[in-house]
């Protein structure tokens, strides 16, 4: 008998009793009796800062509504520890009932067999069809035309502004909305003005100790020309040299003259921007609340369609509500499940507080969502999102994002030539491409 890895992996797992997944766990999933009779669930996620608030402030609102189930929920570390976490736990036979996942690391579980599929007479029971959330988004999550994975949002790469810095470089107009910047050179005369406004930068992004943010804005630009990096669920690299080149040595050029810091990490991004040393500040529409809190003058909107035309595309994902595989999961499991997930995306307000664009239509076509602002702002930004290419070492926080950030950002700092950055960057990811996926 030949020992497969995956039944290496299951065996390794069930022998460590799951140690892997016990940071902060009360137990392992199964349906236990609630107080009231009703059952438990166990719920895992990776939302810290505003998120982790808002996820919590959802979850008290179920238990309240469900006061006969008793619900554990349990934050664990972001990317590639919570997925390695999570798909030990299935394979080992103990999972959560429900678990956040990026879609664009749903598909790496649904390729392993970790995933339940959501049934559409399953879905039906609790009011969940696919007409009721946003094409882009359903359509992006589905395998094989089967859903797996329920989107309860949009989390597009999106462009804060500082509104007061903005007015006095004469980039705001008489209804004191941001001017197109809808050209390389339009940009860059825009970071120009910012600049001389704010007496530091024209904008700011983040470089330093930080791969997903720099592939953000590479992965925005080189989609609007139509770039693609990976074919045939990664085992193909499939780099436009040129489209590449065009799109970083426009990004060292806004370093190189000063427009933006070359040498800057996340939470120094964060406090230029805060602190009125930058224009524009270029991230997830999730930092939002930070700036909320800071009571700072600023807004938010769209990405610049700097390359697309009339098709605009911007570096997105999405958070998807997923059920893991576990042997012997009855009808009942499985409603309770959903009942949770249903509760999410009808509490789809507070988690668009937070800046992420929701998916649930019965909330985002409202007039309630329409009238907060700046979130509805960036709502169609939902409509162009460019999701990671599929492969299973690709997706938000993955290996993928790690070799192709870290080369980009050595040409935002100044490190690298594009010609050079791309070779490391090509180079890594043939590795990868060639190597099996360990599960």
């Amino acid at each position: 008998m030949t020992l497969t890895r995956r039944a290496l992996l299951r065996g390794t797992a069930a022998a460590t009793g799951l140690g892997l997944v016990g940071l902060g766990t009360t137990g392992c999933s199964g349906i236990t009796p609630g107080r009231d009779g009703g059952g438990s669930l166990d719920y895992w996620n990776l939302f810290g800062g505003g998120d982790g608030v808002r996820m919590t402030q959802m979850l008290d609102t179920f238990r309240t509504a469900n006061p006969g189930i008793a619900l554990s929920a349990v934050t664990l570390a972001w990317g590639n520890p919570y997925y390695t976490k999570l798909s030990l736990a299935t394979l080992g036979d103990k999972p959560p009932d429900v678990a956040i996942s990026h879609l664009t690391r749903m598909k790496t579980l649904v390729a392993s067999d970790l995933l339940e599929e959501l049934r559409p007479e399953d879905l039906g029971r609790h009011g969940i069809t696919a007409d009721k959330f946003t094409p882009r988004a359903w359509q992006a999550g589905l395998v094989e035309g089967r859903a797996y994975g329920l989107p309860l949002d949009t989390h597009p790469f999106v462009m804060f502004y500082n509104t007061d810095i903005c007015a006095k470089a004469g980039l705001l107009d008489a209804a004191g909305a941001l001017t197109p910047l809808d050209t390389p050179d339009k940009f860059t005369d825009a970071m120009r003005r910012a600049k001389e406004a704010s007496g530091a930068y024209g904008g700011v992004v983040s470089i330093n100790g930080d791969t997903s943010t720099p592939w953000r804005i590479f992965q925005s630009l080189y989609s609007q020309l139509g770039g693609e990096t990976l074919a045939d669920e990664g085992r193909r690299v499939v780099i436009d040299d040129a489209k590449a080149t065009q799109v970083l040595t426009f990004l060292q050029s806004l370093t190189a003259d000063g427009l933006f810091p070359a040498d800057i990490d996340y939470q120094g991004a964060i406090a230029t921007f805060a602190n009125g040393q930058a224009g524009f500040y270029f991230q997830g529409e999730w930092e939002i609340s930070t700036y909320q809190t800071a009571k700072m003058p600023f807004s938010m909107t769209l990405f610049p369609n700097l390359y697309g035309g009339a098709r605009y595309a911007v570096q997105a994902d999405s958070h998807t509500l997923v059920i893991p595989r576990q042997p012997g999961r009855d009808p009942e499991q499985i409603d309770r499940a959903l009942l949770l997930i249903r509760s999410m995306l009808d509490q789809s307000k507070t988690w668009a507080e937070g800046g992420h664009v929701p998916t649930w239509l019965p909330f985002r076509d409202s007039a309630e969502y329409q009238a907060m602002t700046p979130q509805s702002n960036y709502a169609s930004a939902a409509d162009g999102a460019v999701y990671d290419p599929d492969g299973w070492y690709s997706g938000s926080g993955s290996n993928f994002e790690i070799v192709t950030g870290s080369a980009i950002a050595t040409v935002l700092g100044g490190q690298q030539s594009p010609a050079d950055a791309l070779a490391q960057m090509r180079g890594q990811l043939e590795t990868l491409s060639t190597t099996a996926s360990p599960i």
